[in-house]
Order: structure tokens, then sequence, then C-alpha cells
């Protein structure tokens, strides 16, 4: 077996390894595109490989350099990427290279533990994953979800909110705009900038690889999710909505037409995707729809010499930053601004 170092956005070597073995929207092409076009990353791919040239592991990573030190993640802005190895062995060796550039090593994994039984990685946060399986038929999908989720979706539908799948870009800039309310009102965040969701739907939506759901009230949008297909699997990614609507349930109306959405496509699971510990009000709504949950668990490598006093003080500045951009005296646009600038440090 050898090692070989491949583009995984062109790599068909990359395309056989994610198409035999488990992989998720966040290995894909299409989504390492979004990341390469959105900060002008160069995506690459370690993989492992027999005597007949078929892969048998890998793992993709982004080195980025910026006012930090030099960092390698796999992948950064992505809810996971798991290694695609089968035991220590294949792990060793492919990582063996990356630890070789003798900068920080970042994995995010939630299918596979093997990285988690590796000594040289520190577990240096957990986030929740929930995911619902979609094998069932419809009526027996909706009869098992919560009661309070059923009455919710007969709420929204009598006091009107209308679903639709948006199909003009004004329609993305309006999902984005309370996108970056919500963060910056309810969560005190800032948001990805608009550029990143463009590049979503560039790669996903208009080739028809998902759907960006809005809710509707008297024409007016008040919410909505963004969903990726990937494989068998529908991806929910991004939801927004008015927090002055909230008594209405759009939420779970685009949930509930976002799993029949993924019925009508055939596809078999709903990743509901990565909560944040803090976010109580997201778990519990996820919750109350997911048939499986996990722990997301995020490692890293420090080489010897630890963080630099320098790259500690600026990532202690950035939640300043973060606190004063999203203060509710800042214009939104401002805060948009502040986000189109800082959000890639994030990582």
């Amino acid at each position: 077996m050898k090692t070989i170092e491949v583009n995984p956005l062109t790599s068909s070597l990359w395309m056989q390894l994610i198409d035999e073995c488990q992989s998720d929207v966040f290995h894909s092409p299409r989504w390492l595109e979004v990341l390469v076009t959105t900060y002008n990353f160069t995506a690459r791919a370690i993989l492992l490989v027999n005597e007949e040239n078929r892969p048998l592991a890998g793992i993709p990573y982004i080195k980025i350099n910026d006012m930090f030190s030099p960092r390698i993640v796999s992948l950064p802005f992505s809810d996971y990427c798991d290694p695609i190895v089968k035991d220590m062995s294949q792990w060793t060796t492919l990582t063996n290279i990356l630890i070789s550039e003798k900068s920080p090593l970042t994995v995010r994994c939630l299918h596979t533990t093997v990285p988690l039984e590796d000594s040289r990685f520190e577990l240096i946060n957990r986030a929740n994953w929930h995911g619902l399986d979609l094998t069932e038929d419809l009526e027996t999908i909706f009869n098992n979800i919560h009661s309070s989720s059923r009455r919710a979706i007969r709420k929204a539908k009598k006091d009107g909110v209308s679903v639709r799948i948006a199909s003009e870009e004004s329609d993305l800039r309006a999902f984005f705009e309370l996108h970056l309310k919500i963060r910056k009102d309810k969560y005190r965040l800032l948001a990805q900038s608009f550029c990143f969701l463009e590049n979503i739907w560039r790669n996903f939506i208009v080739p028809g690889q998902g759907a960006l759901m809005l809710t509707e009230l008297e024409n007016k949008i008040i919410g909505g999710v963004f969903y990726l297909k990937w494989k068998d699997r529908l991806y929910y990614k991004f939801n927004a909505s008015l927090s002055d609507t909230q008594s209405m349930r759009p939420n779970d109306l685009l949930m509930w037409e976002g799993i029949k959405y993924a019925k009508e496509m055939g596809l078999n699971f709903l990743d509901l995707g990565l909560s944040d510990s803090g976010q109580d009000g997201l778990i519990r709504y996820k919750q109350k729809y997911a048939t499986d949950q996990k722990t997301i668990s995020f490692l890293r490598l420090t080489p010897e010499g630890g963080v630099s006093k320098r790259d500690t003080q600026i990532r202690n500045l950035l939640p300043q930053l973060t606190d004063l951009f999203t203060d509710e005296s800042v214009p939104n646009e401002i805060t948009e601004k502040a986000g189109n600038l800082l959000y890639r440090y994030f990582t």
C-alpha cells in the first residue's frame, strides 16, 4: 500500500472512495467547492491505495494560512467530516503525513471512533447531533414524532402558514437576512457571509441537489431551511425564522415538508446536523423528530511548543469583536460586513 495526495474536487480516486465507503455531504466535491470558492482555500486529500491503485482510506483537509499560525483542518465550516478509515493503522498512516507539517491538526468525528483512541489528539469540544430514519412510510413517521410537533404542524397549516421551494436568488437574500437577524439577536453571533450561501445555492440548489424551503404568511417570508442532498441522505443545514412568528410554528412545518421532500426523492435518512451544547432550545426541537442521537467530537493535535502567545491573544479578541458587532445598537448591515471580514477566522 502507498499514500498519495489528490485534489478531492476533481480526483476520480476520491470519488471512488466516497462512493464505496460511508461518506457524508461534507466529503463531497460540491461542499468542498463551496469552501474553496468562498474562502480561496486549497482543498487536498491524502489517500491510502493498494497495489491495484484502489483507494482504501482517506482524509480531506485544508491548510489555512492567515493572521494565525498555519493550521490544518478537516474540514473548516463543516458540522463534521469523519476520516474514512477502518482501523488505527490506516488512521496513523494518513495522519503521520499531516503531522509532519508541524502545524495544529483538527478533525471533527461523528461516525468513527478510531481517532478518539489516538492519545496524540486532545478532545477539545463536543457537540450534539441528531438524525431521523425515513425508511418507514410517511404516516408512520408522522405518528412517531413528538405529539407537540404534530400539533405544531397542524397549527401552522391552520394559521395560514405555507411552504414553497425558493426559485430565485432574491429568495436567498430574504432568507439570509432572517439568518443574519436570528444569529445576531438570539445568539449574539456573526453570520457566515452571503457569498457562502450563494455558493451553496449554486453548487447544490441550482443543480437539483437540495432545496431552500421557505415558509410564508400573507406573502411574507417568515422562515426557511437549506436542505442538501448527498447519496441517500438529506441534510438539514441553516435554519432561520422571524422571532415574532414562532407562535405559528413555521419551523415544525418546514421540518415536516423537508421529510416529505426527502421521501419524494427516495432518500432514507434526514441528518439534522450539529447543535452546540448551549443551544438547548434547538436540541429539544430536534429531539422531537430524531430517531438517532450521537456526539460530534472535536479533536486537535498541537505540535511541540503549543499555541503561540500571539495566536492566543487574537483568539481572545474575536469574541470581544463579536459582542461589539452583534450589539442591538449596531445596524444589521454593519453586522453583516463584520461577518464578511471575521467569520473566516472562526476555525
